[in-house]
């Protein structure tokens, strides 16, 4: 496979100069196509009549606004496909299709006009807006995890305020009868009794 780039006028001067040994025998290629089109790849295919002695093709690649041009030649083949590459996205391309012999080539086909798409439509098609049913079961484990880790955090936190409340009420349940056992005593200590049943009086 070759492919090179040219000027315009030579390109021309060169497609009048191959017209001049165009074979009278061969017919233009036909049902030329384009297939697997994306942003900066094409892949072009044609149809050659039945009987005609082909031995290869040459295609022609032009933006529609003319400022590039590339002449693809191949021989020795039976191929009736060709890739067109570094397409620039969201361009507009002009196509011609010949068949070779050993007499010379054919005429030209019909033109073929396309268009590349954008390279954001492309790219989210193939990765951005896929997702994949892995992606989808792994969020969702992820999730049931973070469920299950704070539903135990509550269940912790909600059996440490029981049992605070539990000890609490002992506490408070405690405390008056501490508070009795106390005035009790001191008032024991403070008040001795006298062997007679009488209180103990300082003499003056």
């Amino acid at each position: 496979m070759r492919g090179f780039f040219m000027p315009t006028p030579l390109l021309v001067l060169s497609c009048f100069g191959a017209s001049w040994v165009v074979a009278d025998s061969l017919v233009a290629p036909v049902n030329v196509s384009i297939r697997d089109l994306k942003s900066s790849y094409a892949l072009l295919t044609w149809d050659t009549p039945d009987g005609e002695s082909v031995i290869g093709f040459a295609i022609t690649q032009q933006k529609k606004d003319m400022h590039m041009l590339r002449f693809i030649q191949e021989v020795n083949t039976t191929m009736r496909s060709c890739a067109l590459w570094d397409l620039e996205a969201d361009t507009d391309y002009i196509v011609h299709v010949q068949s070779i012999s050993v007499s010379g080539p054919s005429p030209v086909s019909e033109p073929l006009q396309f268009r590349s798409p954008r390279e954001a439509k492309t790219q989210g098609s193939e990765s951005k807006d896929e997702v994949t049913m892995e992606e989808v079961e792994q969020n969702a484990q992820l999730r049931a995890v973070e469920l299950i880790i704070i539903v135990v955090v509550l269940i912790m936190w909600a059996g440490v305020i029981v049992l605070f409340c539990r000890q609490y009420d002992i506490i408070k349940d405690n405390e008056p009868n501490n508070n009795k056992d106390k005035a009790k005593n001191s008032s024991e200590c403070s008040t001795p009794e006298h062997p007679s049943g009488g209180l103990l009086r300082s003499k003056v």
